[in-house]
Formats: C-alpha cells, structure tokens, sequence
C-alpha cells in the first residue's frame, strides 16, 4: 500500500490550502482591493472548479492515466501562478488567479479517486491518509502565522509558489496506473452518467453540497480579514485556523468508528446542523475568543465528517467506470459553484452588514439540512471506511 506516497501529496497540497485560506485576502487586501474586489477573485477561484475539475475528470476517466493528468494540471498551476510577481492589477491578477487555480483545483477530485483506487481492499486507511493533509494544513497556518508577525504579508506568493513545486515533485512519487489495473468494475459500472445523475438521490445529495459549501464561502473568503479588522493579530488568526483543523484531523483519524455506529445519512444531518450552528455563532460573537474557537472545533462536522462520507459514497454512487467525473462533480458543484456563490455573495453584501452574511450562511446550512431529511432516506449505508 503506498501510504507514505499518497500522504505526501496531501500533506503539499493542503499547506498550500494553509498559505491561501488563511491569508491570501490579506494579501488581497494589502494589494489595496477593496471587499466586493477581494469577494470576486475570491469567487473566481472557487469558480475554476465548477468547470476544471469535470473536464480533468472526463479526461482521467477516459485516458485511465490520472496521475498523468494531476501531474500535468500541478506542472501547469506551478507556472501560471508564476506571473503573480508581474503586475498587481486588479484585471490581471483576476487572469492570473483563473488560469492557476483552473489547473490548481482539479488536481484534488482526481487524487481522491486514485487514493482510493490504489488502496484497493484496504480503503478503510482512507481517512488516515487524508489526515496528513490536515497536518500539512496545520503545519502551514502555524508557521505562516508566526512568520507574517515578523515579515510583510507581501512574501506570501513566494511561499505559494514553493508549495505549488513541491506539490507537483509529490506528484512524481505516486505510481500512475491504470483503473481498470487496480480495480473491478462494480455493478454500477455500466450505467450511463447521466443515468446515474437523474436520480433523486444523487439530486438530492448534490444539492447538500452545494449549499454546505455555500455556507462556507464567507468563511474562507472574509473570516481572516473580518478577525483582522476586530484587533486578533496574525498569530491568533492564524492560530484560530489551525485549531479547526486539528478538529478535523481527529475527526478523520476516528471516522471509521463512527461509521460503525452511525449511518451515513445520519452523518450528513449532523454536519449540516452544524453549519446551521455555527456562522451564526462567529457572526454574533467576535468578540469572545473563547467561543470563537469553540465554532472553530465545529470544522470537524461542517467539512470533516461530511467529506468523509461523501467521497465514499460518490465512489460507490458514480462506479469505476465514472470515478473520475463523479468526484470532479462533487468538487465542482460543492466546492466551485457553493463555494464561488458564497464568496460572490458575501462579497457584495459585506460592506453593508457583516452579521448579516454570516446569518445567511447559517439558513444555508439550514436548508441543506432539510435537503437530506426530507430527500434522501436510502443513501447506502454498507459504505465500507
């Protein structure tokens, strides 16, 4: 089992997460953009993943060579992002941030399908190889954190630049195989994709996502800098992000015990009822540290525990046959459209009322709740973690 190889692309891809979540709107904001400005680079890099990571997907699926495709894809989003250090205008480094991030974002759905295809049998692993992102993530938003008290946030896309190189050199490690070498086709397999996508389940369980990861849109596009303007310095800030994701690394090293005891629907409820929970809470009380690090915990349910189960059971939903597409799907309807649509959104009402974008993200959370109660019944729950 190649553990250490898969762990190894994690752990570089989501330091960089741990660069750009926390502090990349600072560096917006340093650039000079004001909120509506930083809400639309924001979105358009979310964005990219409405489009990219299908388009990849399909391309995966149909050469069976996906690590060919993430190999490339991180090459690409390695160069591109180069002509950051070029100009700082706001056209251009909209341009910039699209043709990057359109490569960037579409490395990770087709990671997650071949981590599961080369751990074969042993796929219950997944959530302990998903745990070294979280601490490269943690690694990054601590150091980082400490760094930017010292130096000007302006070396940050110095620091990008070098986790986006060593994201690719992790690439190179990871043997690229073929699908149809490392696994059998299941009896999904033979259904179209659009067959697979007309029903009210997959309907249904899309739309959760979209809606969770809506409600997470102000959170990673103005959270650092809605702490900033409150006081907290970058150490805290930075401290603060990392606290939910140790949160969410504990969650994923004991996922496969509550999978034995809770079924995967009840999962879902629990992690959308947290989100219904938690922005509001943010928005209420800035001023408690105490109670903002309590809703930071709450991470390990709004994203932990929802995309654990979810890209098991997009890998059983969409086949072997689909793998690739069906999680790019996941990644670009959640991830891209709610993600892009949140930031979009918050973007333009943020200057007007703060609390009010975080209430919204709350009635998100809400709706998608009531998604899953009232539309999906039958999600399997065999799901095997």
């Amino acid at each position: 089992m190649p553990y250490w190889r898969l762990s190894s692309f994690y752990f570089s891809y989501f330091a960089l997460l741990g660069a750009i979540i926390p502090f990349w709107t600072l560096y917006l904001s340093d650039l000079g953009f004001d909120p509506l400005e930083i809400g639309m680079l924001a979105a358009i890099m979310m964005g990219t993943k409405i489009v990219s990571p299908y388009l990849l997907g399909w391309l995966a699926d149909k050469s069976r060579r996906p690590m060919r495709v993430i190999r490339w894809s991180a090459f690409l989003s390695f160069v591109f992002f180069l002509g950051m250090f070029l100009s700082s205008g706001f056209y251009y480094v909209a341009v910039i941030i699209a043709s990057f991030t359109f490569f960037w974002n579409a490395v990770i759905g087709q990671f997650e399908s071949v981590t599961l295809s080369q751990l074969g049998k042993h796929h219950s692993q997944y959530g302990k190889v998903r745990a070294w992102g979280s601490i490269g993530f943690i690694v990054a938003v601590l150091i980082l954190g400490w760094l930017f008290n010292t130096i000007a946030i302006s070396y940050l896309p110095i620091i990008m630049a070098v986790l986006l190189f060593s994201i690719w050199l992790c690439s190179l490690l990871v043997k690229d195989q073929r699908h149809d070498q490392i696994q059998a086709h299941d009896k999904e397999s033979t259904d179209g994709l659009f067959d697979i996508l007309k029903r009210p389940a997959v309907i249904a369980f899309f739309s959760a996502c979209f809606l969770l990861q809506l409600s997470h849109g102000p959170y990673y596009t103005f959270y650092s800098l809605y702490l900033a303007d409150i006081g907290y310095s970058k150490l805290i800030i930075g401290l603060l992000w990392g606290a939910g994701v140790v949160a969410e690394l504990l969650l994923f090293l004991v996922m496969s015990r509550i999978l034995r005891r809770f079924t995967v629907r009840v999962i879902l409820l629990i992690s959308l009822f947290f989100c219904f929970v938690r922005w509001p809470i943010i928005g209420v009380f800035p001023d408690y540290l105490a109670v903002l690090l309590m809703a930071q915990v709450m991470h390990a349910f709004t994203f932990a525990s929802f995309h654990a189960v979810a890209v098991q059971w997009v890998r059983q939903a969409f086949g072997n046959a689909h793998q690739g597409q069906g999680q790019a799907l996941y990644s670009a309807v959640g991830f891209g459209a709610g993600g892009a649509a949140g930031a979009l959104i918050s973007g333009i009402i943020w200057s007007y009322n703060p609390l009010l974008v975080w209430l919204l993200a709350g009635i998100a959370g809400g709706l998608g709740f009531i998604i899953i109660w009232r539309f999906i019944a039958d999600i399997p729950t065999e799901i095997s973690y």
